[in-house]
């Protein structure tokens, strides 16, 4: 029983988590499996709100080597601004991840890295207070990811459509992001630099995070950190922790497989 146990183990690909850094992995998650990360965040002294406490949940489906799909929300967030307390839902999206170049280990000199693209798109727009990034109406990302000296790199170039709900004047919003991991045995820390524009309101936002996962079973990675804001307009304080799971059980059949 034991023995069976070990293989179908050995048999469940490793989940590819993009939590808990804003960078998101070029990589995709294996083909035919469902990727859910699922987090908690607490944030102090944003432009929207004194405090903050959230759920996020992002599920994530590769359906080609080089085509995955995706979808995030934020089902609930309690804010306290001022007297004012409210309970209400975020923005739910719906996008997809491409591969444009397969990266590959070299034996001399650093990996040539994965480089993707994705797009989001609002699919409804939640009523809950934003963090300093803001929400979003379409974005479109250039990810890029690679593996130098036993540490991982994964960064972001981000333009995002934000749409001001008084006047419906749209703008363009610029982000970078920077994250540097390692993995230690099981664990694995990271640190992030991250910037944003905020174009609705002239300002920038800017944050330093620093993480560490643990990976309880290849298929079962758990997260916790924290996030300090760099500049007068950005969330102040943020701690998180959740956890990425992927489902050990194929949606379909792979390719050539048959049954005994």
């Amino acid at each position: 029983m034991l023995f069976t146990a070990t293989l179908y183990a050995q048999d469940i690909p490793a989940a590819n988590p993009g939590r808990p850094t804003v960078s998101t992995p070029a990589t995709l998650t294996p083909i035919g499996y469902l990727q859910f990360e699922n987090g908690a965040l607490y944030a102090t002294d944003s432009q929207e709100f004194a405090n903050q406490v959230g759920l996020s949940q992002v599920t994530k489906l590769t359906i080609a080597p080089r085509l995955q799909l995706l979808t995030n929300w934020q089902p609930i967030a309690y804010s306290n601004a001022d007297l004012d307390h409210t309970l209400l839902p975020g923005d739910i999206t719906l996008g997809a991840q491409a591969v444009v170049l397969f990266g590959k280990p070299r034996l001399h000199g650093p990996a040539r890295p994965t480089v993707s693209l994705s797009y989001f798109g609002r699919a409804h727009e939640g009523t809950a207070p934003n963090l300093d990034i803001g929400g979003y109406a379409q974005s479109v990302l250039l990810l890029v990811s690679t593996d130098i000296r036993g540490f991982h790199i994964d960064t972001n170039a981000i333009q995002n459509e934000q749409v001001d709900d008084g006047s419906g004047v749209r703008r363009l919003q610029l982000g970078q992001t920077f994250s540097l991991s390692r993995a230690i045995g099981n664990f694995t820390v990271a640190g992030e630099l991250w910037h944003f524009t905020q174009p609705l309101t002239h300002g920038n936002c800017a944050g330093s995070l620093w993480a560490v996962s643990y990976a309880l079973r290849p298929n079962l990675v758990f997260d916790a950190g924290f996030d300090r804001g760099l500049t007068s307009t950005s969330t102040q304080w943020e701690g998180f922790t959740g956890f990425t799971y992927l489902l050990p059980h194929r949606l379909w059949p792979a390719r050539g497989s048959h049954r005994l």
